[in-house]
């Protein structure tokens, strides 16, 4: 995985990743049913194809490379892998 969301989306939930990704890898969409009940978005681990568009357009700062996670939301990593194990 290159990209993880971390806290700063929780509840925040802006879509501007979401546009900006070119493989539709961050999810859920407004327009999917699980948008309501999540806090917040998930970077598919496997679909990322680590090109960043996503980092710049998040008004929170809460993407981050992999390897660039702080270490007291290094578990953001697993909670995004594990909600596409879904």
């Amino acid at each position: 995985m290159a990209y993880v969301i971390a806290e700063p989306c929780i509840n925040t939930k802006d879509t501007a990743c979401v546009d900006a990704c070119p493989v539709d890898c961050i999810h859920p969409r407004k327009d999917e049913p699980d948008f309501e009940k999540e806090e917040m978005l998930y970077i598919h681990p496997e679909e990322c194809i680590d090109c960043g568009a996503c980092v710049p357009v998040c008004p929170v700062s809460a993407i981050f490379v992999l390897d660039e996670l702080p270490e007291k939301w290094a578990h953001f990593a697993e909670r995004n892998a594990a909600y596409y194990r879904r």
